[in-house]
C-alpha cells in the first residue's frame, strides 16, 4: 500500500510542477476554463497560483521520497 501511495504522490507531484509552469507562462485569459484563475480578457499571469502549485508539487515529492524508504527492522 505504501508503494502505491508513493507512486501516486510522485505522479501528482509531476502534474503540479507542470501546472506551476503553465500558471507562470500562460496569461489568465488563455488558461483552460476549468483551471482556477481563468479570467477573460486579462493578460497577467498568476504568480501566486503557480507558487502554490510548485510548493504542493515539492511537498508531494518529499512525501513520496519518505514513504518509499524501506522500514527499519
Amino acid at each position: 500500500m505504501r508503494k502505491t501511495l508513493a507512486w501516486a504522490a510522485l505522479i501528482l507531484g509531476v502534474l503540479f510542477l507542470v501546472l506551476a509552469v503553465v500558471y507562470w507562462t500562460v496569461p489568465a485569459s488563455s488558461l483552460p476554463t476549468y483551471l482556477p484563475g481563468y479570467e477573460a480578457g486579462v493578460a497577467a499571469v498568476h504568480f501566486k497560483h503557480g507558487l502554490a502549485a510548485l510548493v504542493l508539487g515539492l511537498a508531494l515529492f518529499v512525501y513520496a521520497w519518505f514513504t518509499s524508504v524501506p522500514k527499519r527492522s
